[in-house]
């Protein structure tokens, strides 16, 4: 197609701010989806978006739009709207030229919204703003039109006001984006060269990339590259997506689409990396920054006998989650699994819902940790990423870890319970503002393992989830944290250790033992459960043996014999309470270790 008819756009909001909505208006005023076919959320393909009511992975999608006596091929990318997935939305920004900024009218803009503008703004793209759900009853129109204006220094008339319920305003938002986003620049190479932003897995086809074409043109057929693996493959078949992958002759500069390679190999493709032509002289690409894991977690199979197959569910997630990063690792207690890196704990949740749902494994998560910085008094460096790595007590080490900047927003009456709980959780504002529509902005500063400790969830929870967050990572400062381990019958139990604040090591002591305690069963000796830091035990507790009445079969005779069993069950008991951790039930562990993971 013509490049001066091609428009490339994505659509940028907050969590639950009518994204989805929108594209599916779109899709239908464009009839790129028969009205049979129509269903809600139709670009997020998989059940557990449709559940959750987000986006979790991208989904470009063509449309045809006729203005004017002009048809326009119109490339969207819908991206997520979850602080955890924003590198997804770098990598959908990167491909187009234009983005669609929506805010909900009942709600405002949030801080996740500023921080995916800051982006669209560094890469130049044009940007229009919307306004979404205007015929909610709670909807604030003129203020959020007015907010819009202020914030792009743009006139209000040219903000326009949608609803995805009704479709009211779908026909501006195509004009908008025909008339204002740009035609892609024209390409001045005539080999092809094209970035890759995503990328599925098939098992009949292989992997299958989703790519931005930026230099000439392609064909089914041709022979093409890697830039970073230097793999040759052959194009199988090659098309765009409306939604469905639709097969085409050829795929021009400015255009976006998708190659079937045929690999059914993992490592190969990468996104971020550049598909060129066989023995061509063009260079890659410059591509994305790779996504770096914020949190840490061991993953491990209920049963030792699902451990392949772990290993391969977790192979097929990377091929079409890139972001997501894992390495085996053995426990004495867990046996063989894998400790994985992930971008935050939405993403946590979504990898471990999808091994159980798509694979149907039985698995276990530990308890989430960050990358720790430890320096040795001979100047060595080391990062930890599990707690059993941990110096001990005692070693002579600094400690280092990743602090976090927050932007957070939120009613003004609230400002005095997320002061508090900032200090909860080891954290101080650094700046207040106070917005024009009488919000307050608050710039705040704490460490990133306290972020990821549920700091989301207990934010919303005070705030009657009117507040919004994104954040952004520091410089690793000193860190004050321990070691806590748990003992059971004086045994170290590796999967139950954890990196907690030294402020907070007895609290944690105390509720761990105790947790412990209610998820034993007695036995026939007396268990000690105890959490042992900074060189002493904080907490312990005792499960009391259960006592057979062994003297119950006896109905007379000399008191001799009554002693006799008494004894030899002492010494029995004795013998046991030696091997006494060999005897706690394996369950028990991933019990206790799915409670601190939920």
């Amino acid at each position: 197609m013509d490049q001066s008819r091609i428009r490339n756009f994505s659509i940028i909001a907050h969590v639950d701010h009518g994204k989805s909505t929108l594209a599916d208006r779109l899709l239908e005023q464009t009839h790129t989806i028969e009205a049979r076919q129509m269903k809600e959320q139709v670009l997020d393909r998989m059940d557990l978006e449709r559940e959750r009511g987000i986006t979790i992975k991208m989904q470009p999608v063509r449309m045809l739009y006729e203005k004017g006596n002009v048809a326009y091929a119109l490339n969207l990318i819908d991206t997520p709207g979850h602080i955890d997935f924003s590198y997804e939305v770098s990598r959908a920004l990167t491909a187009v030229e234009g983005a669609l900024l929506l805010v909900d009218a009942t709600q405002g803009v949030q801080a996740q919204t500023l921080t995916t503008l800051g982006l669209a703004k560094e890469l130049g793209l044009v940007i229009i703003p919307v306004v979404s759900k205007i015929d909610a009853p709670l909807a604030r129109v003129a203020e959020t039109v007015a907010e819009l204006s202020r914030l792009l220094s743009v006139s209000e008339e040219d903000v326009i006001k949608t609803s995805g319920k009704t479709g009211e305003g779908a026909l501006d938002v195509l004009d908008a984006v025909v008339l204002r986003v740009p035609p892609p620049e024209p390409t001045v190479h005539e080999e092809p060269r094209a970035l890759i932003f995503d990328f599925h897995y098939s098992d009949h086809r292989g992997i299958i990339l989703f790519c931005r074409l930026f230099d000439g043109s392609l064909k089914r057929g041709d022979r093409l590259t890697f830039g970073a693996s230097r793999r040759a493959f052959s194009a199988l078949e090659i098309g765009v997506l409306r939604p469905d992958q639709t097969p085409v002759e050829r795929l021009s500069s400015g255009e976006i689409g998708y190659i079937v390679t045929g690999i059914k190999e993992p490592g190969v493709a990468a996104v971020g990396d550049s598909v060129l032509k066989e023995k061509g002289t063009l260079p890659p690409l410059s591509g994305y920054e790779k996504p770096t894991p914020m949190i840490w977690a061991s993953v491990y199979p209920e049963s030792q006998d699902d451990f392949v197959e772990l290993r391969q569910a977790l192979d097929r997630l990377h091929l079409s989650d890139s972001s997501l990063s894992y390495e085996e690792e053995s426990s004495g207690v867990m046996g063989r699994g894998f400790r994985c890196g992930f971008l935050g704990m939405l993403h946590l949740e979504i990898i471990t819902e999808r091994l159980r749902r798509e694979f149907a494994l039985e698995i276990v998560i530990t308890t989430p940790t960050i990358t720790y910085r430890i320096v040795r008094t001979n100047g060595k460096e080391e990062y930890i990423h599990s707690p059993v790595h941990f110096p001990e007590h005692g070693e002579k080490v600094s400690v280092y870890e990743p602090w976090a900047k927050a932007l957070l927003m939120l009613p003004a009456e609230y400002v005095g319970v997320v002061s508090q709980l900032l200090f909860e959780f080891e954290g101080f504002v650094s700046e207040t503002e106070t917005l024009p529509d009488g919000r307050i902005s608050l710039t705040a500063e704490l460490p990133l393992r306290e972020l990821m400790r549920r700091f989301f969830d207990r934010l919303k929870s005070v705030t009657s989830g009117y507040a919004s967050i994104s954040y952004e990572v520091l410089p690793e400062r000193p860190a004050d944290v321990v070691r806590l381990d748990i003992l059971v019958s004086d045994e170290v139990v590796p999967a139950l250790s954890r990196i907690v604040s030294r402020k907070q090591v007895e609290g944690e002591a105390e509720k761990t033992v105790e947790k412990l305690r209610e998820a034993l069963p007695r036995q026939l000796v007396e268990v000690k459960i105890q959490a042992r830091a900074l060189g002493r035990i904080l907490a312990a507790r005792r499960i009391s043996a259960l006592r057979k009445d062994v003297t119950a079969k006896l109905y007379g005779g000399d008191v001799t014999r009554k002693k006799k069993l008494l004894e030899k069950q002492k010494k029995g008991k004795k013998k046991m309470q030696g091997r006494a951790g060999v005897s706690v039930p394996h369950d028990v562990y991933l019990k206790l270790l799915q409670d601190d993971g939920s």
